[in-house]
């Protein structure tokens, strides 16, 4: 029996709306919540609605409710799927994957396997999108597993931030509270570990030394291997452009993603970040 394979993820991905479109990815929103408003993640609030508002305003987030995650898996299945690959954000930075497999376990008429991508933005985005690749081109919902298991093991992810004072505010400080130092001019290239936690890959001086590591992880990477490689911003259009001129002509790049970070992700990074994410192809 044919198999009609659905993909599932969450807006913290944060794939180019072109890509979901052409793969027909289904996407649930992160919710960020200001007061009693809630607004469902680059449906209708954008990133910079968020940095404006910023720092006088620091909204909370919260993943997706139960019902929603019913509601999309019964549209998926309206349109005639019978199985769908669900693949989210790091379980150890959001309860998204979570809430996801308990509600799949309730539904008997899709068979669904749910992923935990064991890291976030544009490194899940880019376990999605092999997945979505691999479906079209007629792989079984089993061989599909199997890809995104080897391909999630390949994929980083390394970003800077302006500030660390959001990622504390928001608990999500996890392992690089332990360097957090004493200086300010400090800054830390955060990283996902093996188990979808944040760490300190390195320490730079400064902002411009620490957007210098980022070019030069990249390059380092890229002698010796050919990648598909992810620049992305938040709230920093400015050095995000500089910092794409410098990347995209670099040797051994396959593929080139471009994306700004989702509403949601932005909440608990503030303004001024800029990260990358790569994998050996």
């Amino acid at each position: 029996m044919l198999e009609k394979i659905a993909i599932l993820t969450d807006s913290a991905c944060d794939l180019p709306r072109e890509l979901i479109q052409k793969y027909g990815i289904k996407i649930l929103p992160l919710k960020v919540i200001y007061g009693n408003k809630t607004y469902s993640d680059r449906e209708d609030i954008q990133p910079e609605e968020v940095y404006s508002r910023m720092p006088e305003e620091i909204p909370t987030t919260s993943m997706p409710a139960p019902e929603e995650v019913k509601n999309i898996l019964g549209q998926i299945r309206e349109e005639g799927f019978s199985h769908v690959l669900a693949l989210h954000l790091s379980s150890r930075l959001s309860g998204t994957y979570n809430t996801v497999k308990m509600i799949a376990e309730e539904i008997e008429d899709l068979k669904i396997k749910v992923f935990d991508t064991r890291t976030l933005s544009i490194g899940s985005g880019f376990i999605v999108l092999e997945a979505a690749k691999s479906i079209a081109s007629g792989m079984s919902l089993d061989k599909v597993m199997e890809h995104v298991q080897k391909i999630q093991s390949r994929v980083k992810v390394f970003y800077v931030l302006e500030t660390l004072d959001y990622l504390r505010k928001g608990g999500r400080i996890g392992k690089v509270a332990s360097m957090l130092g004493q200086f300010l001019h400090i800054k830390p290239i955060i990283s996902v570990d093996e188990e979808g936690q944040y760490f300190v890959y390195a320490k730079a001086k400064g902002r411009k030394k620490s957007i210098e590591k980022l070019v030069e992880i990249v390059e380092e990477t890229v002698q010796n291997k050919k990648i598909n490689l992810a620049v992305m911003h938040g709230g920093a259009k400015e050095e995000f452009a500089k910092l794409v001129v410098r990347l995209k002509n670099l040797p051994n790049i396959q593929e080139f993603i471009c994306s700004d970070i989702s509403p949601a992700l932005g909440v608990h990074t503030g303004p001024g970040l800029l990260g990358v994410s790569f994998y050996e192809v």
